[in-house]
């Protein structure tokens, strides 16, 4: 499966010279506006020399108006939060989003360093596992292509906000589809039923994003249709890349484990059809961290396991709903 990023990056030439706070002022008010304005032509004429053959005029144009403004919307405001050493980095409010926009300029105000980084607050909740008791999503045999604590089971453990994180199919013969692979409906996955792991409330519903031809990708909507719960326990979980126009339940539901949320589906960046099941201490997926999401009492490989990570490879089925 696709692998999820969330952080933006450009790069950079970063020999960071003392400059006065107000010249960074200057070119941040510039950059919000010429961002604002789509104007991404003179956003890359303030890059010094070494940017501009690290970010080319085509390659800056597509992060700004792909990667960044389809994702995160419009720039509200941006306010000084810290420096590192000169370079300022800035508390960046966007429509969508709260981001930090890292800024460094060299001795003529040139931009020679850009970062963009969700904005991470301080004092967030930690949550290392589960408590509340939970099920699987589906109700046939599915199998982990990844899942697990280690890098090698499972990718996502390199990534502070999925580290905990599941991608799964349903396997038969080797294959998660029969027929043509770019066709979705030949996925086994394809359009089966996803169910709530536990009692919770519906807290973020994202519809409307096509699904996929397999093998292309959609990074604008990174998770495409989503569903996230939230527990008694204050766990939040993310139900990502289903079918499109068939989530059935609304932000502010009330949800009883068993209940379906909507298909399986190949939305967002996916790279087929498959469930993207992840465990977090916050909503918001820039700025969670991922935490360990263990099942109460599931058929693994055909023997019952309780309170158990599913590893890649595991074939897994509920024994019953509770």
């Amino acid at each position: 499966m696709k692998k999820i990023p969330f952080i933006f990056l450009i790069i950079y030439s970063l020999t960071l010279f003392s400059q006065e706070k107000s010249n960074y002022k200057k070119v941040a008010e510039k950059f919000q506006s010429f961002y604002n304005l789509g104007n991404y032509d003179s956003i890359f004429n303030m890059f010094d020399q070494n940017m501009k053959k690290v970010m080319p005029l085509e390659k800056s144009n597509t992060f700004f108006s792909q990667n960044m403004k389809a994702g995160l919307g419009l720039i509200k405001k941006m306010e000084l939060y810290k420096q590192k050493q000169t370079a300022h980095v800035y508390k960046t409010t966007f429509d969508n989003a709260i981001f930090d926009v890292l800024i460094s300029l060299d001795t003529k105000d040139a931009i020679n360093g850009l970062y963009v980084s969700p904005h991470i607050p301080k004092n967030l909740p930690k949550l290392e596992r589960n408590t509340t008791k939970m099920i699987l999503p589906f109700q046939e045999e599915w199998t982990v292509f990844w899942g697990g604590t280690n890098v090698e089971d499972n990718y996502h453990v390199a990534y502070n906000n999925q580290k905990g994180a599941y991608d799964l199919v349903i396997v038969k013969n080797g294959k998660s589809y029969k027929g043509n692979p770019k066709e979705n409906s030949n996925y086994f996955v394809f359009g089966k039923k996803i169910i709530a792991i536990c009692d919770a409330s519906v807290v973020k519903i994202i519809t409307g994003v096509k699904d996929n031809i397999p093998g292309q990708l959609n990074p604008n909507q990174l998770t495409g249709n989503t569903v996230i719960l939230k527990t008694k326990a204050n766990e939040y979980i993310v139900f990502a890349h289903l079918k499109e126009n068939t989530i059935l339940v609304k932000e502010g539901q009330q949800v009883k484990q068993g209940d379906v949320l909507g298909l399986c589906g190949n939305s967002g960046n996916s790279s087929e059809p498959h469930l993207h099941l992840s465990l977090q201490n916050v909503k918001d997926m820039n700025v969670a961290t991922g935490a360990k999401l263990y099942f109460n009492k599931i058929k693994v490989n055909g023997i019952v396991k309780e309170n158990y990570i599913p590893i890649k490879n595991d074939k897994i089925q509920n024994i019953k709903l509770q």
